[in-house]
């Protein structure tokens, strides 16, 4: 551990060196800038993970479940367990994807899973990420670079082996091909994630496609190849849904592939993830996960949520409305760790204009009790400091659906900040799982 410590500048020099960045726009801008390592790993105990797996694998089992019943029966409407005003309302509900059932019935294929473990040891899941969920390759990576410099830490410390994440990707997809080649779809260069789109590319063997390699002919999808144009039968997509297909969405869109839906409708293109997922990963239908998991499997949720309050309901409208200073308000159409407030940092002032917000906009909004998670030990000029930090956890779905045994920690470099987001300048940190 000591010669991780000792090499973390150089492991951060290699990161920047090979393009490993993260990209936001902010003012108009596009602003590039590293995504700041700590050798200092987070730890977790086999017999913990053990849980995590269970009850994950549980959780996107349901949520695959309820999108497949959303697109479809929508029974759970009918049997009163979501309400339906929670569905069509939400900006993730895609009525252009009605009535497709991808291949397997498997809607998300990669899920990205946010939790944090409270100071009793607890994990709670603070969100489900089910559109484009980012950040796989940044631990990847830098383990890679961390056994370059101390191949003796992972010689005497039994940590499950994580480079396995490009064969579990690309099992995925070759479950998902319906006849072609595995394409990974970048919206180009100056997206936030590009290195990582370039990178999964390599470590699936996919051609890496930009909006002007793709087309459609009479519902099929071809890219232009070295070799010519050749037929596509899976698209991992790095594009939001609204500028997927201008001829299905925003017809604005330059970065779509014309055509695309209807190929995927016609059963000729496996999307992944599937477009209309964000109905799913809503922070309000966040509420009903644990009632999925009970409705679809018959089990009690392994994992808990956050202890969540949704306005929409009068009961929970007045709860709220009582002990905003104690809670977390978050807006449901934001991410990135936009759109959360704590009501403690509130003046009188913008605590009465957040409660007028929460009366006549409830469905907008969510509130939660603060955790207090764990703070882990970062590198600080020199010197060891404690920072909150969450995990993203990736899970994989195809023909099986498996937990990749590593993670994405993200920490807070603001000691009075408990959003860990890289938008909001946060850093990551390698995630060991220890052997049995």
């Amino acid at each position: 551990m000591e010669k991780l410590i000792a090499n973390a500048e150089l492991i951060n020099e290699q990161l920047a060196r090979y393009g490993v960045k993260f990209g936001i726009y902010k003012n108009g801008t596009f602003n590039e800038r590293l995504f700041p390592f700590d050798p200092i790993p987070r730890v977790i105990p086999h017999d913990e993970w053990e849980v995590l797996e269970k009850g994950l694998i549980q959780r996107v089992t349901a949520l695959n479940l309820f999108l497949a019943d959303i697109y479809s029966k929508k029974q759970i409407i009918a049997d009163g367990i979501v309400p339906e005003d929670f569905v069509f309302s939400s900006s993730g509900y895609l009525a252009a994807c009605e009535g497709i059932t991808p291949p397997h019935g498997i809607y998300s294929h990669i899920s990205g899973i946010d939790l944090v473990q409270a100071k009793d040891g607890e994990w709670y899941i603070l969100e489900d990420n089910l559109r484009i969920p980012s950040g796989a390759s940044y631990p990847l990576i830098a383990r890679g670079l961390c056994r370059s410099c101390s191949p003796e830490t992972f010689s005497n410390t039994h940590v499950v082996e994580n480079r396995n994440y490009g064969i579990l990707l690309k099992d995925v997809m070759d479950d998902m091909n319906v006849g072609g080649i595995n394409v990974v779809f970048t919206p180009g260069r100056y997206n936030a994630a590009y290195f990582e789109h370039a990178y999964l590319a390599e470590q699936t063997h996919s051609v890496l496609a930009q909006p002007d390699d793709l087309f459609v002919e009479n519902d099929v999808v071809y890219c232009k190849t070295l070799s010519g144009q050749e037929r596509v039968g899976a698209i991992y997509r790095r594009i939001s849904d609204e500028y997927l297909d201008p001829l299905t969405f925003v017809p604005e869109s330059l970065i779509g592939i014309p055509g695309v839906m209807d190929a995927y409708r016609a059963g000729n293109v496996s999307l992944i993830n599937a477009p209309g997922n964000g109905v799913a990963d809503d922070k309000g239908i966040y509420y009903f996960v644990p009632k999925m998991i009970e409705y679809y499997l018959k089990e009690t949720p392994i994992l808990h949520n956050a202890p969540t309050y949704l306005p929409f309901y009068e009961e929970d409208r007045k709860y709220v409305l009582a002990n905003l200073k104690k809670l977390v308000i978050k807006d449901v159409a934001e991410a990135g760790g936009y759109g959360v407030v704590f009501g403690r940092d509130l003046s009188e002032e913008k605590l009465t204009e957040m409660e007028n917000l929460i009366k006549t906009q409830p469905r907008r909004w969510i509130a939660q009790e603060v955790i207090d998670f764990l703070d882990l030990p970062i590198m600080e000029n020199g010197e060891q400091v404690m920072r909150k930090a969450d995990l993203r956890v990736y899970v994989l779905s195809g023909k099986t659906c498996q937990v990749w045994p590593s993670g994405l920690t993200r920490f807070s470099r603001n000691p009075a900040s408990f959003v860990v987001n890289s938008s909001q300048g946060g850093g990551f940190k390698d995630t060991w799982i220890l052997a049995k």
